[in-house]
């Protein structure tokens, strides 16, 4: 058997060059279960090395090539031969490298187009009630009249400035040993890979192989949806020719809601009430998210305190795809105190007999002094704040020295 070039794609399977085809099978199967994107997330990019190399080993022209050039030779063509390098265009047309990249292959083989991701945005209303909407999308479509070739039958021939690959490479000898590629779009081709005669090419799509057709999608938005949760619709992104169509995906935005906020299948809510409501009871209405008017009852006696959260059981948001259990409603209360003054000093006598009594005081031993509250206005900081302001912006010469400023102050 010939030595071979590079042992890395056999490294990163865990297998001797010599394997066989059912012990790279196996070695791949093991790995791919235990790094699969689905069972590990954070092994992406180790799932990827693992199936690219899978994917060059278990074809033995592949596999060939890279057991007598490496992988630098998959990369440059290395070795001559016309054979060798069809493999080559193949590979990097978008066979082998692409699946390093962001496209992907579908169960048939076949390369995978990128999914075309949308915004969609909904009320609380709709996520809590479901709604059924219509979505207009623009979309590239296989065109009907050439059938995705571009012109007549035979008209589409591989560019022979590239063959086929849409990029020209070069390869520039750096130093003995050393040497390096550059790539660029094929100028011939437009990066096509093929060529199309003028006269021949399709009148409809003019050549493109594609027109853009309007796509209305219908949109069922289910019960108990979250913000941030997508809908997919399999297959329905751009067509392109010799690829699999990838999926339209909708990302659901919810959007603000006056009077509720939702945290999981809970929903929150803030009500005022008066002073005497939270002493004595009350009684108030409000309109859920699917339009029914609810009663919220309060018993005599039971105090609210300013802050304070209470809640109804059952009356939160439906759970997905069991809309008929829901979550909670929690209330807090804002407790909103009368103005100064409200009620006469007769009154108010009155008021503090029916009130629990105050605490006693406990006596004052010694020296005292009497001080008053005032008021309090945030937006101009403490007194002691605005006297430092002051003293900071004085014009006094004297207080720009550091020295007579603080002597003046401990005067």
């Amino acid at each position: 058997m010939a030595t071979v070039a590079d042992t890395k794609l056999y490294d990163i399977l865990g297998v001797p060059p010599g394997a066989t085809d059912n012990e790279l099978k196996k070695a791949y199967r093991k790995l791919a279960k235990e790094y699969h994107p689905d069972k590990n997330p954070n092994a992406g990019d180790k799932f990827k090395e693992i199936s690219f190399a899978y994917e060059v080993l278990s074809n033995p022209e592949k596999r060939e090539l890279y057991d007598r050039y490496g992988e630098q030779g998959l990369r440059e063509g290395s070795g001559g031969s016309g054979g060798m390098d069809d493999i080559f265009s193949h590979i990097f047309g978008g066979g082998l490298f692409s699946f390093m990249g962001s496209q992907s292959r579908s169960r048939n083989g076949r390369r995978r187009g990128e999914d075309m991701m949308h915004p969609l945005k909904v009320s609380l209303e709709d996520l809590y009630n479901g709604k059924t909407t219509k979505l207009q999308l623009s979309k590239n479509v296989l065109c009907s009249s050439c059938n995705g070739q571009g012109g007549k039958s035979g008209a589409v021939q591989k560019c022979s400035a590239c063959r086929g690959r849409g990029v020209r490479i070069m390869i520039r000898q750096l130093a003995p040993g050393m040497v390096q590629q550059m790539q660029s779009v094929c100028s011939d081709c437009n990066g096509e890979g093929e060529v199309i005669n003028e006269k021949d090419r399709c009148k409809k799509c003019e050549g493109k192989k594609v027109i853009k057709e309007v796509k209305i999608l219908e949109v069922h938005v289910d019960k108990g949806m979250k913000h941030g949760q997508r809908i997919t619709f399999t297959g329905e992104a751009d067509q392109a020719p010799g690829v699999e169509p990838g999926d339209i995906v909708l990302l659901l935005q919810e959007k603000e809601n006056e009077v509720f906020q939702r945290e999981g299948n809970d929903l929150h809510m803030t009500h005022k009430i008066g002073l005497v409501e939270a002493l004595c009871g009350f009684q108030f209405t409000f309109k859920h998210l699917d339009g029914r008017q609810i009663v919220v009852k309060y018993p005599p006696g039971k105090v609210i305190e300013p802050g304070c959260v209470r809640v109804v059981r059952g009356e939160g948001m439906p759970q997905y795809r069991n809309p008929f259990e829901k979550g909670d409603l929690y209330i807090k209360f804002d407790v909103q105190f009368p103005e100064n003054n409200w009620i006469s000093p007769e009154k108010l006598s009155e008021l503090k007999d029916l009130l629990p009594s105050r605490p006693e005081e406990p006596p004052v031993i010694g020296d005292t002094e009497e001080v008053d509250l005032q008021e309090f206005d945030n937006t101009r900081g403490s007194g002691g704040g605005q006297r430092r302001e002051a003293y900071n912006d004085s014009s006094d010469e004297e207080s720009t020295h550091h020295g007579p400023g603080v002597q003046c102050a401990h005067q």
